[in-house]
């Protein structure tokens, strides 16, 4: 089944959305080299090389309201691995003879407010800013997140089905660890995390991104790396994990408890899921995005753990498990339609226990919907 021109379509409603993003922000030219960025818009997905590979586009004006096709400038020894797609961008190859980034300069022309990619190397950051600037003294250059937030941080309709699809690809082995399904006293993190993994395949997804279990004290170090701690009878059990499926990620946290659950764990838990409902409620369009960490932050300190919830209450997720916006008390984003976040609170008594509860939100025009949906409270799974 030929796909290329579903592929050239989607491509082409992508570019269309940015660069309206980015004449609203006043951004004169684009410079994304490789990473998540370019494969989102092209479809090539570009080798990490010194050899910069850059995709240099101008944004729309008054007297260019049908700016050109973006360049594709590629390595030539890399240029055999792009699928061409001319209707979306020119592809031009150098070689060592020449300098890229002079290629680059060249191509942004009169271009006085530039957006280069977060992770752009700064050997060509600082190379660009000095070939700009010879030819314009005022001109600056930006990244893409300080420029508009993340270019992939407004998801379509299509991709925020593709959210909830791959939300609920996790909600299976989410409830399979929830109904005891998942074996855990007397086996290793390690194994617990390898079991969790082949199940995340099983229920539908083409790749494993990342898999956390964390058990008894170690729940209290929100990163935790599975090791060979024996899982043992009456701890806590925390685990987090997520795949990927059609290009899109997989992200949620649930705790189960081996045994009876203690008041002091019941109680710091029945605080924890106050505070992520608060903060999913709190995902309304139009409002500040800071305020979905002050509603979750906010029940854990009224309730006496806020001193103990030590991270932002989430972060963007799409095509990379953390992107853009990212949900914290400073940032001066405002939600919109298309916002796609997650919202997981957590509680982390070192030496003793942590907890945290994560579900991924996609915000709506009418509000925000959980893409996971398995039981949110603290479930026992005695051995």
């Amino acid at each position: 089944m030929d796909t290329s021109h579903d592929t050239t379509q989607l491509l082409r409603r992508r570019w269309n959305q940015l660069n309206a993003r980015l004449a609203v922000e006043n951004i004169d030219g684009l410079v994304i080299t490789g990473g998540s960025d370019m494969e989102y818009l092209t479809g090539y997905k570009a080798m990490p090389l010194e050899r910069i590979t850059a995709l240099v586009a101008l944004a729309p004006d008054a007297d260019n309201p049908e700016p050109p096709k973006p360049t594709l400038y590629v390595p030539e020894l890399e240029r055999a691995r792009v699928a061409d797609n001319p209707e979306i961008f020119d592809l031009e190859g150098w070689d060592d003879s020449v300098n890229p980034v002079e290629l680059v300069a060249a191509r942004l022309d009169k271009s006085r407010r530039v957006a280069v990619s977060n992770d752009m190397w700064s050997i060509h950051v600082l190379g660009l800013q000095a070939l700009l600037t010879q030819k314009d003294p005022t001109s600056s250059i930006t990244t893409i997140s300080e420029a508009f937030g993340g270019l992939r941080s407004i998801k379509s309709v299509e991709e925020r089905n593709l959210m909830v699809k791959v939300g609920s690809l996790a909600d299976v082995v989410a409830t399979q660890l929830q109904q005891g399904e998942i074996p855990l006293v007397g086996r290793s993190e390690a194994q617990v995390a390898e079991d969790i993994a082949s199940r995340l395949l099983a229920a539908g997804h083409e790749r494993v991104e990342f898999v956390i279990v964390a058990s008894g004290p170690n729940s209290a170090s929100p990163h935790h790396h599975p090791g060979d701690r024996i899982i043992q009878a009456n701890e806590m059990v925390l685990c987090d994990f997520g795949g990927k499926y059609m290009g899109y990620c997989s992200d949620t946290t649930r705790c189960v408890f081996t045994g009876p659950i203690p008041d002091e764990i019941a109680e710091a838990y029945e605080a924890l899921h106050r505070a992520q409902a608060a903060g999913v409620s709190a995902a309304q369009p139009g409002s500040p995005l800071a305020e979905v960490d002050h509603a979750s932050r906010g029940v854990l300190t009224e309730a006496g753990y806020g001193d103990y919830f030590v991270h932002r209450t989430g972060h963007g997720i799409g095509v990379q498990v953390h992107e853009e916006p990212y949900v914290t008390g400073q940032t001066s984003v405002t939600i919109e339609p298309g916002h796609t976040f997650s919202v997981e609170p957590g509680i982390y008594i070192d030496g003793k226990w942590g907890m945290r509860l994560e579900d991924i939100v996609v915000v709506n025009a009418d509000g925000p919907q959980r893409c996971n949906n398995s039981p949110h409270e603290l479930i026992s799974v005695e051995a």
